[in-house]
């Protein structure tokens, strides 16, 4: 990131919705790192209070408990905001299909409230967590943004709409957006409790308690695993991006190489067993195949290099490396 952009960062006033979320809170931490002025909203819904703690006291740092789904929440969080990160969402494939209703009050609703929002209060560019999901049965690999399927959950609906919503409010309201389709997010802060908590965190502290993880499938499964630093770059990128032609479109946020169940569980052993050699030998067990899910998932990020100027630094080696290193000094 050069001086100008920098500076940029610097001078802006920026929302994060889901701050006290795992993308939220690292995205809030790493803003006022850059200098910038960040208020966050969240209702902890998913989110935790101890996300906040080493920012709570910032100067910098204005937190709201709102609910995207009363717009006066929105409305009270965008004041003044020059950028939007919206974060806040009710994510999970098997979440939704348990509970569509309110996966859609919130992802739909509560989207279109912060649109709304964003919109009255003049604010420069919204950019938003869109999903991997979206591409749906589509069986092309690696996944290129304009050629997607139809959703296979109905949170991969609800993350479609957004895109749509986004591109209505530029056309119809001349509000800028940045849609971000992140794939199978990890790292520091992200939660390993609850029904629907992610893979990698769920089976570190799985591993941690010599409990044998249970692969959905026969493990044959691949993702576009990404690590959270990843992430906050791609938004930073599209924070500070004066390419016109950047604007208004939707990226692949990844790092563009696919990991099998299988080998993922081999990695983290490797990972592990530098802590603690026992957890060699922990079994993992095998279940069946979840509903609404996507057998492989491949990103190709020549879009957002080409236009952002993205360059992911950290692959899934290196990143399950830190992520790894966290949960056991923080979660052991």
């Amino acid at each position: 990131m050069n001086t100008k952009q920098l500076e940029q960062l610097r001078a802006a006033k920026i929302l994060v919705t889901g701050a006290a979320g795992f993308i939220g809170s690292n995205l809030c931490e790493t803003l006022l790192e850059k200098g910038s002025t960040v208020v966050g909203l969240d209702n902890f819904a998913t989110g935790h209070k101890k996300n906040l703690l080493a920012i709570q006291n910032n100067p910098k740092f204005t937190f709201i408990e709102g609910d995207i789904r009363n717009l006066s929440d929105c409305h009270k969080a965008c004041e003044g905001v020059d950028f939007i990160l919206h974060q806040a969402a009710l994510g999970s494939v098997p979440r939704s299909i348990n509970d569509p209703i309110t996966s859609n009050d919130v992802n739909v609703g509560g989207f279109l409230n912060m649109l709304v929002a964003a919109r009255d209060a003049g604010a420069k560019r919204f950019i938003y967590a869109a999903s991997s999901s979206t591409y749906g049965d589509s069986k092309s690999l690696p996944k290129v943004e304009e050629n997607i399927g139809k959703p296979l959950s109905p949170y991969a609906i609800t993350k479609y709409v957004n895109e749509l919503y986004a591109d209505n409010f530029k056309k119809t309201y001349d509000l800028d957006t940045v849609g971000l389709r992140y794939f199978n997010v990890f790292g520091r802060k992200q939660d390993p409790n609850g029904a629907y908590a992610a893979v990698i965190p769920k089976f570190v502290m799985q591993f941690m308690k010599y409990e044998s993880p249970v692969i959905n499938g026969d493990g044959t499964f691949s993702r576009d695993f990404t690590y959270i630093d990843n992430v906050i770059q791609m938004n930073l990128l599209a924070i500070v991006s004066d390419k016109q032609d950047a604007l208004n479109n939707v990226y692949n946020t990844a790092y563009g190489e696919r990991t099998t169940l299988n080998e993922l569980v081999t990695l983290l052993k490797e990972n592990l067993t530098e802590f603690d050699a026992k957890i060699a030998n922990v079994d993992v067990s095998k279940g069946p195949e979840r509903k609404g899910d996507v057998p492989h998932s491949l990103a190709s990020v020549d879009k957002a290099k080409e236009l952002l100027g993205y360059n992911p630094e950290f692959d899934i080696k290196t990143g399950l490396k830190e992520a790894v290193k966290w949960y056991w000094e923080n979660l052991k």
